[in-house]
């Protein structure tokens, strides 16, 4: 295991984020920035067309502030439309390419997205709804794509000079309840929190090679790997679908030096067998939900690398807690604040919590959001006294490390992806059987939670659960549907007609992923 490389200086007068690419164009123009398989780009090569998509967007008609939507994965493609959207002084919204047309619909439409640019494997649905919203629909086929870049100027695309405070990025997230909300993160939140992970968190090197499984359409992605990575020009390996075979075989071939995942990342590795010694891998880093400790023990034995554990949102950038690499490790602790970031936990009463007492999660900081786009209310529901509510529930220890015990929304981490019950309620509300649903999230031993739903239907005659699982999982992106489905009589209701979720328990082997429960049965236990 090698040792983390010295920090990263920080660049003065840095406040908005192509000028984190401008600067490692400039100082490493002929290092490889990012790399998919075989192909690859170096620093300058990434400038110049990041510079002419930029021109391409102002030769469209496209004005700083516009909102540009982006369903890549991680290819060559994705860093490019990103830093040249921001080049323009535009605003990327970035979606999962799996979304389907209705999903992609309403981002578009919420955030008045102009254009979107779409995978090729995506766009059938990108056109249907960028056809129903109005937006532009671009479809980045490769041949097609490097003609249209390069019949551009790049001198055209020379960046905009966002201010620090001019949204950069909008992110869509939700609670269970209510529509997906944007959360408006500025360049001052992405610069500062990926100079922070680059230099005091990972401590990137220009020699460093970060592995890029992480969906970039995600902030843990966006900030921790891409913009972490340019910040200190160094190199980042993309893998477009996460395989362990596929992982593995990049971490060799690039000669990866921080691998950064999810847990699911971690036991899919460790159960395809990592195999051979991973000579240039120092560091492991973990997020986007709890990483279990036996996991964590097991994944630094295999890979022979200290693993650190993180905590964060979309709403924070999203780092916001972190294991300092230079400080004492808690196995199943989220860490400490980093740097420019404070936290606090509120009891029930509103009151900051004692070391040792649960209370509600609370940052405040550089990262921390604008707020929640065109949605004054939710921005001031989710705000108090200037502290972020994160809805989650912790305790600190008396040496400040944090540890989180429990989410006090219902919102469900299926493999490291947000899943929103009544989002799935919604879909399965839309079947003319359905009388009733209600979606939990259930313990599973690999993916952290399971989504199931509990239904009550109108005859005795009705769906079978597997119908039901198909019925969404026609409608919604793969991670989302229920694997497991149960009819029930009767679901628990409070005094006002409300839908207990807490109250539903489904007990069943989850560990048989993707066998819906094909026995009627009741909710509740």
């Amino acid at each position: 295991m090698t040792a983390p490389g010295p920090s990263v200086p920080k660049p003065p007068n840095v406040s908005a984020l192509p000028a984190l690419l401008t600067r490692s164009a400039r100082a490493h123009g002929d290092r490889t920035a990012v790399r998919e398989g075989t192909a690859s780009l170096t620093y300058a090569q990434l400038d110049d067309r990041a510079a002419r998509f930029a021109a391409l967007l102002r030769s469209r008609g496209l004005r700083p502030g516009d909102r540009v939507a982006v369903a890549l994965p991680n290819v060559l493609r994705f860093p490019v439309v990103y830093y040249g959207t921001l080049y323009a002084g535009a605003v990327v919204v970035p979606l999962n390419p799996l979304l389907k047309a209705g999903e992609l619909e309403f981002a578009l439409r919420d955030s008045g997205a102009r254009l979107l640019v779409a995978a090729p494997a995506g766009a059938d649905e990108a056109s249907a709804a960028a056809a129903r919203t109005g937006a532009e629909c671009l479809v980045a086929h490769p041949p097609a794509w490097d003609g249209l870049l390069r019949a551009q100027d790049p001198s055209a695309g020379a960046a905009a000079g966002a201010a620090a405070d001019d949204t950069a990025v909008i992110l869509y997230t939700s609670g269970t309840t209510g529509t997906p909300k944007g959360a408006e993160l500025t360049h001052r939140n992405l610069v500062t929190n990926a100079l922070t992970t680059a230099r005091t968190l990972l401590r990137l090197t220009p020699d460093d090679v970060l592995f890029g499984g992480l969906p970039l359409f995600h902030a843990f992605g966006q900030t921790c790997a891409l913009n972490a990575a340019t910040a200190a020009g160094a190199a980042l390996s993309l893998l477009p679908r996460f395989q362990p075979d596929r992982a593995l075989e990049t971490l060799r071939r690039d000669d990866v030096t921080v691998f950064l995942g999810v847990p699911t990342m971690y036991t899919a590795l460790l159960r395809a067998g990592v195999g051979p010694a991973l000579p240039r891998l120092r560091l492991g880093v973990s997020g986007g939900a709890s990483l279990p400790v036996e996991l964590l023990h097991a994944a630094e034995r295999e890979l022979g690398v200290t693993v650190l554990e993180g905590y964060g949102l979309s709403e924070t950038s999203p780092v916001a807690c972190f294991n300092p690499p230079d400080r004492p490790r808690k196995p199943g602790s989220i860490g400490l604040p980093v740097e420019g970031v404070e936290l606090c936990l509120f009891g029930p009463d509103g009151r900051p919590t004692g070391p040792g007492e649960v209370g509600e999660l609370a940052v405040r900081g550089e990262n921390v959001m604008k707020g929640y786009w065109r949605r004054p209310d939710a921005t001031a529901a989710a705000f108090r006294d200037g502290w972020f509510l994160t809805g989650d529930l912790a305790r600190v220890d008396e040496d400040g490390y944090h540890f989180v015990v429990d989410r006090k929304k219902d919102l469900i981490i299926r493999g490291g992806y947000n899943v929103y019950p009544r989002e799935i309620e919604e879909v399965l509300y839309t079947h003319p059987e359905v009388v009733e649903a209600a979606v939990v999230g259930v313990p599973h031993p690999e993916l952290g939670e399971e989504v199931a739903a509990v239904v009550t239907l109108r005859t005795d005659s009705g769906p079978a659960p597997e119908a039901l699982v198909s019925y969404v999982k026609e409608r919604v992106a793969a991670y989302k549907y229920p694997r497991i489905v149960r009819i029930a009589a009767t679901l628990p209701k409070g005094p006002t007609g409300k839908i207990l979720r807490r109250e539903i328990v489904v007990q069943d082997d989850v560990s048989r992923t993707g066998a819906p429960v094909t026995t009627p049965s009741g909710a509740g236990g």
